[in-house]
């Protein structure tokens, strides 16, 4: 890494300092360490924001963020590992004029919270910031809600703040799921087709009920509770200014057609074609249910393997598995030459009572299955009844 040779320097020139102040705990010790919140961006990755910790001494004109959201993408074993969850993430230090032009260049705001720590805290922040930025402690296992770049930010901040720090709460109502918070986020940029993505692929972990510390996996949550979050009779944050406006967004971004009203229409016109009963209709249908049975199949089998092989939970217990069934992918071929057999007809009657039980049974699942999933269940309801004739 180019920045290698500065950042030792900077972090040599912190440590000198560090011990300069040692046993000092004067308010004026030129030391400030903050928080920083920064916008969704445009891209999926970036929906949620983003958190990082600034370093300020002014004694040696140092300025510098600690951030724990880089990773390398070179890796050429990067999507396996990414398929399995061993996302791994690092902590990375480099001069704040860099991040504030990364940010700027994206269009994204960037708000900073000052917190109020005493010096030999600030001191003990800085220190393990230092030591965890050092190559053999800077990487860990990346965690979407649960060990995040703005849990790990949170989790250092708190630690040296002191025992008796007490959160502000921030969840909009006490049902809220971490489903639910992520939904907030992908519904007001009008990313549907990602939203329908997340859903299928998440399992029912997700539906678990966050509760205050835990909805602090999200950047604006956790800016939200640093604001009410008191310790020693004091407030954690002393001031907060915006450092970035978010550029304002040029047109509309939302897609035309939700995945609701793709599947809804696909839903109408198979069911037009099924009860038309004609040669030519029946011809367009024998290929429809070969490609739509088949893909169902191939995302079973995708959902399956994401259960079985992630290390993390958040891929188990899917219950879209009712109607993404893995063995469509072996029957799917027999519809193109043997789809008269006994033994597919029974297949698909058994299909057709398990797809129609599951929406009976929609809002008690222990998943919020997404919207689009009805249309879609009903295209399998209607397809496999007219194939169990």
């Amino acid at each position: 890494m180019k920045k290698t040779p500065v950042l030792l320097l900077v972090l040599t020139l912190l440590c000198a300092t560090l011990k300069a102040d040692t046993g000092t705990d004067s308010t004026d010790c030129r030391l400030r360490v903050s928080l920083l919140t920064c916008s969704p961006g445009a891209e999926l990755y970036s929906t949620f924001g983003h958190t990082a910790v600034r370093v300020i001494d002014s004694s040696r004109a140092l300025d510098y963020v600690f951030n724990y959201g880089t990773f390398d993408d070179r890796d050429p074993e990067f999507f396996i590992k990414f398929t399995k969850g061993l996302m791994l993430y690092s902590l990375s230090a480099y001069p704040f004029s860099d991040f504030v032009y990364e940010y700027q260049s994206a269009g994204r705001g960037v708000t900073e919270q000052v917190l109020n720590l005493s010096c030999q805290q600030k001191q003990a922040l800085i220190h393990a910031l230092m030591t965890n930025s050092t190559e053999a402690n800077r990487h860990y296992y990346y965690y979407f809600y649960t060990d995040n770049c703005t849990t790990r930010a949170r989790d250092i901040i708190v630690k040296y703040a002191g025992d008796s720090v007490q959160y502000g709460q921030v969840l909009p109502t006490p049902e809220t799921t971490y489903r639910n918070l992520i939904h907030q986020y992908l519904d007001s940029t009008g990313m549907t087709w990602s939203k329908f993505g997340i859903d299928i692929l998440l399992g029912a972990h997700l539906d678990a009920r966050a509760d205050n510390k835990g909805a602090m996996f999200l950047p604006d949550y956790l800016m939200l509770a640093m604001d009410k979050t008191n310790m020693d009779g004091r407030q954690l944050v002393s001031s907060s200014s915006v450092i970035l406006s978010p550029a304002p967004i040029s047109g509309d971004s939302r897609t035309a057609i939700s995945p609701v009203m793709a599947f809804a229409v696909l839903l109408i016109a198979v069911t037009a074609l099924s009860v038309m009963n004609k040669e030519w209709a029946n011809k367009i249908l024998t290929g429809f249910d070969f490609f739509f049975f088949f893909l169902l199949g191939a995302m079973g089998v995708l959902l399956l393997t994401l259960w079985i092989i992630r290390v993390d939970d958040v891929c188990r217990n899917n219950y879209n598995l009712l109607w993404a069934i893995p063995t469509h992918l072996v029957v799917a071929p027999a519809l193109l030459f043997n789809a008269k057999k006994q033994w597919i007809r029974k297949y698909f009657r058994i299909v057709c009572m398990l797809t129609g039980l599951a929406l009976l049974c929609w809002f008690f699942l222990p998943q919020q299955l997404n919207p689009a999933i009805a249309p879609l269940m009903g295209l399998i309801l209607v397809r496999s009844f007219y194939r169990s004739k």
